[in-house]
């Protein structure tokens, strides 16, 4: 699981069934050594472009949140971060 701020979408004309009604978005996210990186992740929630959020990078987990074991994804945006508080 990682945080992480949707940057854009995908825009696909064809896509695998599993997908129909579900947006393909851009996360920027940052991994375990800090290196940041972009994933497409499919949402789940209705988030949006500068929403920060919660993705799950792992295949099943993943398929759970979509209520759909064959969809052909691992990777899905699982929440919208409303506030963040980090204690040290």
């Amino acid at each position: 699981m990682f945080l992480g701020k949707v940057i854009g979408t995908v825009v696909s004309t064809q896509k695998d069934q599993n997908f129909v009604g579900r947006k393909l978005l851009v996360v920027d996210i940052c991994d375990e050594s800090g290196k940041r990186k972009s994933v497409i992740a499919v949402d789940a929630v209705g988030a949006g472009v500068g929403d920060q959020v919660v993705v799950l990078v792992e295949g099943g987990s993943a398929r759970m949140i979509m209520n759909n074991a064959n969809a052909p994804t691992n990777t899905v945006v699982a929440g919208i971060i409303d506030s963040l508080s980090i204690n040290e």
